[in-house]
Parts: structure tokens; C-alpha cells; sequence
């Protein structure tokens, strides 16, 4: 863990890779804090060097996945608070008000706090289907956040009281289609097989559309993913697709392992 600095009240730390063109304005809606902390996790762009010039104290660090870059990111800091943000957020006026006023007068027993994002999908701020308030937890003491865990969608441990803000990180999500099935398809790969390592029940036909079922459920009858217009029904059909594709990934994987297991039998 990082030594704290009596002169850096707060650190804000950005885990980045290939970030050139989007760094800028996270950076920027940084500079509230004491600190700011990049932790290049293995760019081939110029994103080290943009976060240079606007003074980040940058790091690379390539080793594992999301938790280990964020626990990485920890070790550096030398603020008694920490604050994370991704390249592809931002601080509204209102959270950075927020943040500045609780780093003076943190609550009893309080170890982090959990922020509300504006989820900016398809160039419109979705606040139906299950997109808003989406709830992270990004702003710590210190000294209360234990380490981050989680291979993908990674989790914080820590102690103390979770308390929650209102005020919103802006979160440009998605931009386009194209970008997304390929994000899609990266990170259904990392799923399939952490639910293949976990032990997951094969797969059947009932099972696959049992989770579409459950995933069309939470966002256009629980969530009313319509209310948001057509950005809105696609992004709900599209959530049903990589519910799909996830699951789809680890029946190969399960298919593959038990044809493989017969031929060595064989």
C-alpha cells in the first residue's frame, strides 16, 4: 500500500489503455484532486504521453486484469482518499462540489461511497432499462478499501459504512454498434470461461432460454428499457444478444472439453 502524504488530501486514479483521444477530459474533470495516478495497462498509443503533459503521475503496469490494475493504482497513491474514474467518465460539477466537501468532513465510520452513473449510450443518456442509477463504488478513505477482486466486474473489499451520493459520474459508454460487438465478444470469451471455472451446469436448450428470458424480463418489464426510445430498445435487445453470446461462449467451451475428455478415453 501507497504512503499517505499529509500534503495530498486526494487521489484520483485512471486505469487506461490506448485512451489518446478520450484521456483529455477524464483528466481534466480530475483536477480537483491532489493527485491524479494513470495506470497504463500496456497502450500502443499516446495515452502515456497525453496524461504527461496534463501532469499525471503515470505508471504502466500490464500484469492481470481490472482488479490488479485497481489495487496497483491503490499502492501509488499517497492521498488519504482515493477517487477512480475511466477514460471514458467524467466528473460532473455537482459530484466534484460533493467529493471536495466530504473529503473535509468524512463521516464516522464511513469507508467509501457509492456514485450514481449517467450512463451516455448511443449519444443519448439512458435512464430506463436498467441503466440508471448504476451504482459504483469508486470513492474511498483509504485506508478502508482492502483490495479489489474479480477477474471482470470487479468488486471492492473493504470496511466500514457504505454510504451512497446523488450527484452522477457522466459515463460515455458506447458510441457505436461496432464498437460494442467487438467489446461484446472480448469480454464473453473472459465470462464463459469464468463460469466454466466456477462450475457451471451444462448448458441445454432450456438453460439458454431460460437467461434470455430473465435478462428480456429485467430490462424491458422491470426496467422499461421503451421509455428511452429506440436507443433505449435496442440497447435492451442488444443486453438479451450478449446474455446469449456469454452463455453460448461456455457451452463451447463445455463442448469442447467433454468431446476432448472422449477421445482420451478413446
Amino acid at each position: 500500500m501507497g504512503k499517505i502524504s499529509k500534503n495530498i488530501k486526494l487521489t484520483g486514479i485512471i486505469i487506461a489503455r490506448d485512451a489518446e483521444e478520450r484521456i483529455s477530459n477524464c483528466v481534466k474533470s480530475l483536477e480537483f484532486c491532489d493527485e491524479i495516478i494513470v495506470v497504463d495497462t500496456g497502450s500502443i498509443d499516446k495515452t502515456t504521453e497525453v496524461a504527461k503533459k496534463l501532469g499525471c503521475n503515470v505508471f504502466k503496469y500490464s500484469k492481470g486484469s481490472f482488479n490488479d490494475w485497481r489495487n496497483f493504482g491503490q499502492s501509488k497513491a499517497k492521498g488519504i482518499y482515493i477517487f477512480y474514474l475511466d477514460t471514458d467518465e467524467e466528473v460532473s460539477v455537482k459530484l466534484k462540489i460533493d467529493i471536495l466537501k466530504l473529503v473535509k468532513v468524512w463521516g464516522e465510520n464511513v469507508g467509501c461511497y457509492a456514485i450514481p452513473r449517467k450512463n451516455i449510450i448511443l449519444g443519448k443518456w439512458l435512464k430506463h432499462g436498467g441503466w440508471y442509477p448504476d451504482y459504483v463504488i469508486r470513492l474511498f478513505k483509504k485506508g478502508s478499501l482492502i483490495k479489489w477482486e474479480n477477474e471482470l466486474h470487479e468488486q471492492p473489499i473493504y470496511k466500514g459504512k457504505l454510504k451512497y451520493l446523488e450527484s452522477a459520474i457522466v459515463h460515455h459508454k458506447e458510441d457505436n454498434l461496432g464498437d460494442m460487438v467487438k467489446k461484446t465478444n472480448k469480454r464473453s470469451e473472459i465470462e464463459g470461461r469464468l463460469m466454466f471455472e466456477a462450475g457451471h451446469p451444462p448448458m441445454t436448450i432450456p438453460r439458454f432460454i431460460s437467461a434470455m428470458a430473465r435478462e428480456f424480463w429485467f430490462r424491458f418489464v422491470k426496467n422499461l428499457a421503451f421509455l428511452d426510445g429506440g436507443e433505449g430498445v435496442i440497447m435492451g435487445l442488444y443486453q438479451v444478444y450478449s446474455r446469449f453470446i456469454s452463455y453460448a461462449k461456455l457451452w463451447e467451451i463445455q463442448i469442447t472439453t467433454q468431446n476432448s475428455k472422449l477421445k482420451t478415453q478413446n
